[in-house]
């Protein structure tokens, strides 16, 4: 306990302020790229029927290296994602999670998509979300 003591001491509000508005830009941030993610996936994408192709047509480098930056993004999506499952952080854990998976290249990430997407009120949020922008709701199979 004399430690977390030592350490409040040694905190100023305003490094607790930048801390807390960094949290407030992240957070915004990434419910601003589930949103788009989530309005922008074809109604379909969680069907098995889905086929995909990542950049079809793009010279060989180019489509490796957005490939190779895809699946970066995906780890820190999935990482962060765990984070604010957290109890006590607050934030969309489990759609960050899912939004990172649809970003890697994994094998065997469709059944823990599918999972993920599947409960209730995550699904309900989506195609609420996907409804205000005149998609159509997700397919799930």
């Amino acid at each position: 306990m004399k430690w977390l003591a030592e350490f409040w001491a040694k905190v100023t509000w305003n490094e607790i302020l930048v801390f807390v508005g960094l949290f407030a830009v992240s957070l915004l941030l990434s419910f601003l790229a589930i949103g788009i993610v989530m309005v922008k996936i074809p109604e379909n994408y969680f069907s098995s029927h889905y086929q995909r192709d990542f950049l079809p047509g793009s010279p060989w480098i180019v489509r490796w290296g957005a490939v190779i930056a895809k699946n970066i993004f995906g780890v820190f999506l999935v990482i962060l994602g765990i984070i604010l499952s957290l109890p006590g952080v607050p934030g969309q854990g489990f759609l960050t999670i899912l939004l990172g998976l649809i970003m890697l290249d994994i094998p065997g990430k469709r059944p823990l998509e599918a999972r993920i997407i599947k409960r209730p009120t995550i699904l309900a949020a989506i195609n609420d979300l996907r409804a205000r922008y005149k998609k159509p709701p997700l397919v799930m199979d």
